[in-house]
């Protein structure tokens, strides 16, 4: 179904029948609110498990801000220390060839306002190794004043918004389930769009999606 809002999620949920709809024990969503209250009305037995994927998405999002706005303000003192370093702040640095190791780890040993919020980012994963919720409710306390006294505005705004869907976040210590195999799709999906520079209908793009991992059997009959 096109579209990304309530009634597409109650279209999801409507593809099940009654006995599958009954078993279900959680559902993993991302913060927005159409997903949980379709969720909630569909399967309102089930757990609520905010998706650690959207949170690192949402966290390295402002990471990227802060990177920004503090490049912006380098760039006009004739400072390009920050220049060109984009990616090197959102890639896992296992991920990283030797020479951008050894770039990453002389930025992150600056004085720099991306380093205390990459450093932010990096700290609030150590929230998904805990196993007891008391545990790690003293932790994301700790990490939400880190957070709120670090005078980065981009690390406050995303601070607030965990503190403020706590509840559904510490659910993934009961239900450690996320969204992985739908976020692959995603990514599949859209690539597909951006090798056809888009599509002129929803029709055309579905096709193309079914065309290209629908995994048919294309020989003739």
């Amino acid at each position: 179904m096109e579209g990304r809002d309530q009634q597409a999620a109650e279209f999801l949920f409507a593809t099940l029948d009654e006995q599958q709809l009954a078993q279900v024990e959680a559902v993993a969503v991302d913060m927005a609110g159409f997903d949980v209250a379709a969720a909630q009305a569909a399967v309102p037995q089930a757990a609520i498990v905010h998706d650690k994927f959207h949170i690192a998405k949402h966290l390295g999002e402002a990471v990227d801000k802060v990177r920004r706005q503090e490049n912006k303000e380098l760039l006009a003192e004739g400072d390009e220390t920050l220049k060109g370093s984009r990616q090197l702040w959102l890639f896992n640095p296992q991920n990283m060839s030797a020479e951008q190791r050894a770039s990453f780890a002389k930025l992150k040993d600056l004085n720099l306002k991306v380093s205390r919020a990459w450093a932010l980012k990096e700290l609030f994963t150590e929230l998904w190794n805990y196993s007891y919720e008391g545990s790690a409710r003293k932790f994301f306390k700790k990490w939400f004043g880190w957070a709120s006294r670090s005078r980065l505005q981009p690390m406050i705004k995303v601070a607030r918004m965990l503190k403020a869907h706590l509840e559904n976040i510490l659910t993934y210590l009961r239900h450690p389930i996320t969204n992985a195999v739908t976020e692959g799709l995603n990514s599949k999906f859209q690539a597909i769009k951006a090798n056809a520079r888009g599509f002129r209908s929803f029709f055309n793009y579905r096709t193309r999606i079914l065309f290209f991992c629908g995994k048919l059997s294309l020989h003739p009959q």
